[in-house]
């Protein structure tokens, strides 16, 4: 998460306060997160991290999809466009000599079908927009969750996610040019498009007073046509993990 969906998230908190009490519904919090310091999973991190999961009639704001308006709705299905952040790479420590990668947004279009609360099945495809010289490209995302509850009010959810990517984006985090391989020690290596990964996501949220709850969750990411890349076998990984937990308030 970062500073366009911060300033989303606080447009639509202050927005909160002009309208009724039942515009905005859904929660929102801050917490911890432990995750790669970019794609290639060189190395971990722990960062500060919004929580927000805001519906506001047709318009949703949430961590995972980012700025949403529901442009099209009909007996579950949904679509329309969306803008959501993608986090850039700082190229220090073991990736020193690689270009680095500044925080860019993502502008595209969505369709999801959720005909109940608790499931859905969603496809995205979007552009980067805001990168350097070459870097930015196509992304698209397909996957699906489930939530459950497990009794005591603690309810879980389970999200697979496959993420994909043009050549041109796969090649701004995961590509070495010769001049970079010159300079950081990393052989060459030209990433091509497709599967760039796939993602596994176990949620838990508990209550802990009215209105309030403890969210947590463990993800596992598999590099799949990405692990081929030069910087993964160097001082990457091919299987990375992330664990997050927040506090929220829930708006009714």
């Amino acid at each position: 998460m970062s500073r366009i969906t911060v300033a989303l998230f606080t447009a639509l908190t202050c927005l909160s306060a002009n309208v009724s009490a039942d515009g905005i519904t859904g929660e929102a919090g801050a917490g911890l997160s432990y995750q790669p310091h970019d794609p290639t999973g060189s190395r971990y991190e722990t960062r500060p991290v919004p929580y927000v999961d805001l519906d506001w009639g047709d318009v949703s704001l949430s961590t995972d999809d980012g700025l949403t308006w529901d442009a099209f709705k009909a007996s579950g299905f949904s679509a329309g466009p969306f803008l959501n952040y993608l986090q850039g790479r700082t190229s220090n420590g073991e990736l020193q000599g690689l270009r680095d990668v500044p925080d860019m947004g993502e502008v595209g279009g969505f369709v999801q079908y959720a005909p109940a609360d608790f499931w859905r099945v969603f496809a995205s495809v979007g552009q980067a927009v805001g990168g350097r010289g070459g870097q930015g490209g196509v992304l698209g995302r397909l996957g699906g969750e489930v939530g459950y509850p497990l009794g005591g009010g603690v309810i879980g959810s389970s999200n697979l996610t496959a993420h994909f990517a043009d050549a041109r984006q796969s090649q701004t985090f995961f590509g070495v040019s010769a001049d970079e391989s010159q300079a950081s020690g990393i052989r060459p290596y030209n990433a091509g498009g497709g599967l760039q990964n796939v993602a596994l996501t176990q949620s838990f949220e508990f209550p802990l007073a009215p209105q309030w709850s403890l969210l947590t969750s463990a993800s596992w990411i598999h590099l799949t046509g990405a692990a081929d890349s030069s910087i993964v076998k160097a001082v990457g990984d091919t299987n990375q993990g992330e664990v997050q937990a927040a506090v929220a308030y829930k708006f009714d």
